[in-house]
């Protein structure tokens, strides 16, 4: 049995969980409303206030998809109630980002400005001019939204000069004179 698929996830108060017969989950919250439709071999029920995911038999695809399941309907759960967030910072020369109206404008030491566009779910703040805090209540829009802006300038090893998460440890090397 899946460590994960087998724990049942807690409802808190002001969450509402729909499931259909063909597997569409709807989780509303206090943030907004997620929908996602899962893979419809996987059982779905809502038992006391608790969502359980089961599996109907061994197959290597049922015990695959049992665990991914749980964990997509729990980040939904979080992210109506909490939400998600990734903090990027910017280090370099030069380097600073600002908010125009919605979108992100960064310099990053081309000729000339970055502008990313708002994406609609994910919000984005600037608390410093070398951070950017991207938030929303979908996991996988903001982390995809996130990596998005760090390809623009991914750190290198030398100097560490680049976009990166916050906490991210750098691998850095010697330059030339290492030997």
């Amino acid at each position: 049995m899946s460590r994960i698929g087998r724990l049942p996830i807690e409802i808190p108060n002001g969450v509402n969980v729909n499931v259909t017969p063909d597997n569409v989950v709807t989780v509303k919250g206090p943030k907004g409303e997620l929908v996602k439709a899962m893979h419809k071999e996987v059982n779905i029920a809502l038992e006391n206030n608790q969502v359980v995911v089961t599996r109907p038999s061994e197959a290597p695809l049922h015990r695959a998809l049992h665990g991914l399941t749980r964990a997509l309907i729990k980040n939904m759960v979080v992210g109506v109630t909490e939400g998600f967030q990734k903090t990027l910072e910017l280090v370099g020369v030069g380097y600073r980002a600002q908010l125009k109206g919605k979108d992100l404008v960064l310099n990053l030491g081309y000729s000339h400005p970055v502008e990313i566009k708002a994406v609609q779910g994910v919000d984005y703040s600037v608390p410093e001019a070398t951070k950017v805090v991207v938030s929303g209540i979908d996991k996988e829009l903001v982390g995809s939204v996130a990596a998005d802006i760090r390809v623009w300038r991914k750190p290198e090893p030398y100097k560490g000069k680049g976009i990166k998460y916050a906490g991210e440890v750098i691998r850095r090397k010697e330059g030339k004179t290492g030997k």
